[in-house]
C-alpha cells in the first residue's frame, strides 16, 4: 500500500476573495467629506453644539492664509448675534504657580453646577524654533474628557497681539457654541497679561508662597490689574505659609487706588489638589459680576474692550499690509541694509519707508 502523498508547502491555496471595484460614486463622498464646509455649514454646526465644527472654525481663524480671512470673518461676524451671555475669566500667574491644576480643578466645580466650560489656554512659544509645547489637555487628564467642557491650547507665536485678536476671536465662538463660562490661560510672563486683561470680564492672579520676588518690576501692574489674588497650594507644609501670604497680599492690596467699577479686589487661598477654596473662588467671581451688572460697569467695559480690539486690528492689519506689499519688499531689503552699514539712521529709513507707502 502506497503511503499518502504529504501536501507540498508550493502547493497553490484559494485565496482572499477581492471586494467589488469601489464605486465613482462612493469615491466622490469621500472626497466631498474630505473637503473644507463653508462658512454656513461651520456657523450651522457651531450653533447646533457640534465640536468638530468649533475646532475646524477657530483652526481657520489661526490659519496664516491670508484666502482663509473673508471666510473667517463671515463665521465670526454669524456667529456675533449669539455670543453675550457668558462670563469671560482670565488666569494669570509665574510658571509653576500651577495655573493649569487650578483650572481642571475650577473647571471641574463649575461643570460640576452645569455649567459648560471652554478653557483657551495660550502656550509659549519659542522664539528659536518657533515650537510650543501646548501641553494643557495632557495637564488636564479630568477636565479633557468631561462632555461639558472644552480645551484649546494654541501657541502665542511670534506675535502677541496677533495671538491675542485671534483667542478674542476664539471667545465669540465659544460663546455662541453654548459655553456660558471662558477661562483664558495666559503665558504667564507679563506683557501677555494686558492683552488678555482686556478680553475679560474678571482678572484672576494665582500666587504661591516662597517663591522669591523674581517678578517685582512687573508686580504693581498686574496686582493692579487682578480683581482677585488666591493663594494656591494651601496645602499641607504650605498652609501656614499661604496663610500669612493671604494677609500680606490684603494689607498691599489697601495701598493701590480703588478701581472705577468701584470693586474691591479680595485675596483668598486655595488647593487645587484637594479642592478646599475653590467654590468660595467662584462665589467671589459671582460677586463681582452682580456687583458690575447692577452698576452697569460690566456692559460698559465690554463696549470699552470692542472699541480697544477695533483699534488693534487696525494696526495689526495696517502692519501686515506694509510689510506684504510687494512693492515694498526690496525698498524695506535695501533700507535694512543701509540702516545695517550705518548709511542712515534707522528713524529716518523708517519715515522714508512710510512716506513711499503712503503714496
Amino acid at each position: 500500500m502506497n503511503p499518502k502523498p504529504r501536501p507540498s508547502a508550493l502547493s497553490e491555496r484559494e485565496g482572499v476573495n477581492s471586494s467589488d471595484p469601489v464605486s465613482a460614486s462612493a469615491v466622490r463622498r469621500a472626497l466631498s467629506n474630505r473637503q473644507d464646509p463653508s462658512a454656513d455649514q461651520l456657523v450651522n454646526g457651531i450653533l447646533n453644539q457640534d465640536i468638530t465644527s468649533l475646532s475646524r472654525a477657530i483652526t481657520l481663524i489661526e490659519s496664516r492664509n491670508t484666502a482663509h480671512a473673508d471666510k473667517a470673518n463671515a463665521v465670526i461676524n454669524s456667529c456675533l448675534p449669539h455670543s453675550k451671555s457668558s462670563i469671560r475669566i482670565g488666569i494669570t500667574g509665574v510658571p509653576g504657580v500651577g495655573k493649569s491644576t487650578f483650572i481642571e480643578a475650577f473647571g471641574k466645580h463649575l461643570t460640576g453646577l452645569g455649567h459648560k466650560v471652554a478653557v483657551l489656554a495660550v502656550d509659549p512659544s519659542s522664539t528659536v524654533s518657533h515650537g510650543s509645547i501646548l501641553g494643557d489637555k495632557t495637564r488636564m487628564e479630568e477636565l479633557v474628557k468631561d462632555p461639558n467642557a472644552f480645551i484649546r491650547p494654541s501657541a502665542s507665536g511670534e506675535t502677541l497681539g496677533g495671538v491675542a485678536r485671534k483667542t478674542r476671536e476664539t471667545i465669540t465662538l465659544c460663546e455662541a457654541f453654548g459655553f456660558d463660562i471662558i477661562l483664558i490661560e495666559t503665558v504667564g510672563v507679563g506683557q501677555s497679561e494686558t492683552a488678555v486683561h482686556s478680553m475679560v470680564d474678571f482678572f484672576l492672579l494665582l500666587k504661591i508662597t516662597g517663591a522669591g520676588d523674581e517678578l517685582q518690576g512687573i508686580k504693581r501692574g498686574i496686582m493692579e490689574m487682578a480683581d482677585a489674588i488666591v493663594i494656591n497650594k494651601n496645602d499641607g507644609d504650605n498652609i501656614k505659609k499661604a496663610r500669612l501670604a493671604k494677609a500680606e497680599f490684603s494689607r498691599a492690596l489697601h495701598l493701590f487706588p480703588p478701581k472705577k467699577s468701584g470693586w474691591t479686589p479680595q485675596v483668598t487661598s486655595c488647593s487645587s489638589v484637594t479642592g478646599q477654596g475653590i467654590p468660595e473662588i467662584w462665589d467671589i467671581v459671582s460677586e463681582f459680576i452682580s456687583q458690575m451688572k447692577a452698576n452697569e460697569k460690566f456692559s460698559e467695559n465690554r463696549a470699552d474692550q470692542n472699541q480697544y480690539w477695533m483699534k488693534e486690528a487696525i494696526d495689526e492689519r495696517l502692519k501686515n499690509d506694509f510689510y506684504n506689499n510687494p512693492e515694498m519688499t526690496m525698498l524695506i531689503e535695501e533700507k535694512r541694509t543701509a540702516v545695517k552699514n550705518n548709511l542712515i539712521s534707522p528713524f529716518v529709513a523708517a519715515t522714508e519707508l512710510l512716506n513711499h507707502y503712503r503714496k
